[in-house]
């Protein structure tokens, strides 16, 4: 029966007009957000780099309030997209794994916040 009306559907006359997008104008600049910054992890850890010379993996994990895994992965997608650099290293014999925002971080993380005050202010019109 699914098969009927499927191929009855496409038998109809297709010169009707496309239905217009009527999204607000907010839900439509949704779709444009950046997904790389966009996850919560990843926005916190640009945003707390924004504001740092330099923040070690264990700041950033009591930071975020994130695992070691979940702040590993996010951290690495940042570094593989150029976002943020990585330095390991030792301080003392303990491990110390230090991260920097990059050029190409602030100005993603930049973009990022432009696109989200204007959806903001389109959504308070």
């Amino acid at each position: 029966m699914a098969n009927r009306a499927a191929r009855r559907a496409e038998s109809q006359p297709t010169d009707r007009p496309q239905a217009e997008d009527r999204t607000q104008p907010a839900a439509r600049e949704t779709r444009a957000l950046d997904p790389l910054v966009h996850d919560r992890v990843r926005l916190g850890l640009l945003s707390a780099l924004a504001v740092s010379d330099a923040l070690t993996f264990v700041e950033l994990r009591r930071l975020l309030h994130t695992t070691d895994g979940n702040l590993s992965v996010h951290a690495r997608k940042l570094e593989e997209a150029g976002y943020v650099t990585c330095t390991k290293g030792f301080d003392g014999r303990v491990p110390r794994t230090d991260y920097r925002i990059t050029a190409a971080g602030r100005r993603g993380l930049e973009s990022y916040l432009r696109h989200m005050e204007a959806l903001i202010r389109a959504t308070r019109r």
